[in-house]
């Protein structure tokens, strides 16, 4: 029997993941690509299958942890050896294999720590500290970014993890961690300069307890092998089998730039992910009391801090603190228990991200909506036509494909609306890409994958994405990914009902397309009532970037190609 050490798998582009369920106890038999926990970034929310059939041994983390590609997360009792989904370097499966053994002394050979790139000085002796460079660590992209925040200063005294700056590309915020604790003794950036992967930020002296602490690895020339016992289960997984730490991506919006008199964004004490929530929230940090330890702020704290904001109990904070200056008044709090009997529902993280990121498009963008109706009766025997060639090729084909196919011609013909408001409200982003994104229901709530290249692909392709998305979105696979770079949304309500609905913009982008039930119509052919298929739409776009004469332009194009879809052919 083996033991395997099971690792996070490639979470297409998200760079930390929370661990929210943890199902199985010690001794429970487990088949190839059974549930072993599940995981939830701020977008989706995925299961670690087993990689082998075996005997569930521990978890190596714990509900709640953070963690991210290749963080070792449990350990399987296998008969044979399997390299799906575990770690592949051949010191993972010494270690695996060390764990039933008694604890023997064995050699392994340290290797720089990979989480980020580093350059490091001489090793520290007894008396002085060692010295080492933080640089960016891959940014995905051989772009320059902008540093847009510098967090410590130098002689601070800094843990591993701690944020050093913030980076901002065109899509993103980007967090630049400590890849080790010590004190910063250099800072080799300033805010506005522009630093791409490789790039030196900071120079970190690691005192010789820290150096042991944390194990600095010594220069090339100097590498040497180290006698380390091997120890029983819990298997520790050394530094040097981790994966390569990627930065942490945040949703870019001007926050914390009023903290105050004495107090800078760089001097609270708050991880990424907490930095991120107040970002979406519109809170500034400085303002929020924290409750962790040294006084970190923690989520909670901002939801605390949110609540008493609604409530008008924030001391010395108005209520319109997240309204936007708009001096919106907050809806009181009401206690329904007294009305009858009552549950509280704890929102999924993905329902509080729609949430706030509803409300956030309803107040920042002028909504205009535009209704119409689209003569499908065509369209759908043509559909219907395809249900043998459907069933040979395993595909089923659903009107959305066509009303995708549709989109996506009309974005090519009116690119007004295949376009975003700068951030600096001086420009459009013009996009010569046409992606378009579908929102789907969900038990967790509504997410929306993206189909990338519409206007490249045929009806048949289409329609097997759309069903291979709607799938991962029931099941909660979707990596941030499939859900991002999106043009135009597509929200249908055909299958639920309704004679219509005004959609909210996804912004930036600047219009949706909302559709509800179709039904049988009489329509005036000139010379009498016959029955057609109607299908409602209702086009929602952003005032700012679209006027009502684009619009129209868009909504009779979009009718046109759906009456008649001979002219998507052209």
């Amino acid at each position: 029997m083996t033991i395997q050490i099971v690792v996070v798998p490639d979470l297409g582009g998200a760079e930390t993941v929370e661990v929210i369920e943890l199902g199985l106890a010690a001794g429970d038999a487990v088949a190839v690509e059974d549930s072993l926990l599940v995981l939830e970034s701020d977008k989706a929310t995925m299961d670690v299958p087993s990689p082998a059939a075996g005997v569930f041994k521990k978890y190596l983390v714990a509900e709640g942890a953070t963690v991210r590609v290749g963080d070792a997360i449990a350990e399987i009792e296998v008969a044979q050896e399997t390299d799906v989904a575990v770690a592949s370097d051949e010191k993972v499966e010494q270690i695996a294999h060390a764990s039933t053994a008694a604890p023997v002394a064995e050699e392994v050979t340290k290797e720089p720590i990979s989480t980020t790139t580093v350059s490091e000085k001489p090793a520290a002796t007894a008396s002085q500290p060692a010295e080492l460079m933080i640089q960016v660590p891959d940014i995905g992209s051989d772009d320059k970014v902008e540093v847009i925040e510098i967090c410590v200063a130098v002689g601070d005294q800094v843990n591993e993890g701690d944020t050093l700056v913030i980076l901002e590309s065109d899509k993103a915020t980007m967090d630049v961690p400590a890849s080790h604790s010590g004190r910063v003794v250099k800072i080799l950036v300033s805010e506005g300069d522009k630093l791409g992967t490789g790039d030196d930020v900071a120079l970190f002296a690691i005192s010789p307890q820290d150096s042991s602490a944390t194990e600095v690895p010594a220069p090339a020339a100097a590498k040497a092998p180290t006698a380390t016992p091997v120890q029983q289960a819990p298997v520790a997984v050394p530094e040097e089998i981790a994966a390569p730490q990627p930065v942490r991506a945040a949703i870019t919006s001007p926050v914390e730039k009023t903290a105050p008199v004495g107090k800078t964004a760089a001097e609270v004490y708050a991880g990424p992910a907490v930095r991120m929530l107040a970002r979406e929230l519109g809170v500034t940090l400085a303002d929020v009391p924290g409750s962790g330890p040294k006084g970190r702020i923690l989520k909670d704290d901002v939801s605390h801090f949110v609540k008493q904001i609604m409530t008008g109990k924030a001391a010395g904070t108005a209520p319109q603190a997240l309204s936007g200056g708009a001096g919106i008044p907050p809806i009181p709090a009401i206690d329904f228990s007294q009305f009858g009997a009552v549950e509280n529902i704890k929102l999924s993280k993905i329902q509080k991200l729609t949430a706030a990121n509803m409300q956030r498009n309803w107040l920042n963008v002028p909504h205009v909506t535009q209704f119409d109706d689209a003569d499908i009766t065509d369209l759908e025997e043509f559909r219907k036509a395809l249900k043998a060639e459907s069933e040979q090729r395993g595909i089923r084909v659903t009107p959305v494909a066509f009303l995708i196919k549709a989109i996506g011609a009309a974005l090519q013909a009116n690119p007004e609306f295949n376009r975003s408001l700068a951030a600096d409200g001086e420009h459009f982003v013009q996009k010569h890409y046409v992606h378009v994104g579908m929102a789907v229901d969900t038990p967790r709530g509504l997410v929306v994958p993206v189909i990338r290249d519409v206007n490249e692909k045929g009806i048949w392709d289409i329609s097997a994405e759309i069903a291979e998305l709607a799938g991962k979105a029931r099941d909660g696979k979707l990596t941030p990914a499939e859900m991002q770079g999106g043009c135009f949304t597509l929200s249908s309500l055909g299958a639920i009902g309704g004679n219509g609905f005004t959609p909210i913009v996804n912004a930036p982008e600047v219009g949706i397309l909302g559709v509800s039930k179709s039904q049988m119509k009489p329509v005036w052919d000139g010379s009498a009532f016959i029955p057609r298929l109607m299908l409602p739409l209702a086009l929602s776009y952003d005032h700012r970037a679209i006027n009502g004469g684009d619009a129209g332009r868009f909504m009779t194009h979009l009718v046109k190609l759906l009456s008649d879809i001979r002219y998507l052919a052209l």
